[in-house]
């Protein structure tokens, strides 16, 4: 996982986005799901969806991460006041936690700075608890998103759609779900690692 562009690092942090992700992303981007138990943000930056996540939801537990150091202690000083929230450095192509440590995984404009993501859904479905939930979102790869990165000229790996979904499958998950938002240039996913009972790629959903 690359570390943010100085453009992209200063977007994270301005005071415009940190309210529209916590009054409006934030609802739209869990799909009418509430965060309960052990919950991992992946990629969080400076945790303006973590801390919208972490007042909404005080009962959960919520481990936040990015690689980059800036944004970790961007987002520390931010979720400081949150006794319910942990920030660390780490890497989601190799997280270190323990297999099944987490009841959902969340994963927020983020994916697309993944050069290798495929390995990230990896991860997101090891860490996962069986029956636990994957959401998240994303841009869509549009030309207007690959204009954007190339004059950013942040590392990045943008998706469509369709690929997003086979891979979530291929990552393990069930219950797959791709949506398409905003005229096509954002896109919604989620998934479900399977219960005991259930064996991989049965009831494996597709992008719509």
């Amino acid at each position: 996982m690359p570390i943010m562009s100085a453009l992209e690092s200063g977007f994270c942090r301005s005071a415009p986005w940190r309210v529209f992700a916590r009054r409006r992303v934030l609802r739209w981007a869990l799909q009418g799901h509430a965060l309960s138990g052990q919950v991992l943000e992946l990629g969080a930056g400076s945790g303006a969806m973590a801390e919208g996540a972490a007042s909404t939801f005080p009962e959960a537990r919520l481990t936040v991460t990015d690689l980059d150091p800036t944004m970790v202690r961007s987002a520390r000083e931010r979720l400081r006041p949150y006794p319910n929230v942990e920030v660390i450095e780490a890497d989601i192509t190799r997280l270190a936690f323990e297999d099944g440590s987490f009841d959902i995984v969340t994963s927020n404009l983020m994916l697309h700075h993944v050069v290798d993501w495929p390995a990230a859904l990896d991860e997101a479905r090891r860490v996962l608890r069986p029956g636990g939930l994957l959401l998240g979102y994303d841009l869509t790869r549009t030309l207007a998103a690959e204009a954007i990165h190339f004059v950013d000229r942040s590392p990045h790996r943008l998706i469509k759609a369709d690929n997003l979904a086979a891979q979530l499958v291929s990552s393990g998950f069930n219950e797959v779900a791709v949506d398409s938002a905003w005229r096509g240039h954002v896109m919604r996913f989620s998934g479900r690692a399977p219960s005991p009972a259930v064996e991989i790629g049965e009831d494996a959903g597709t992008s719509r």
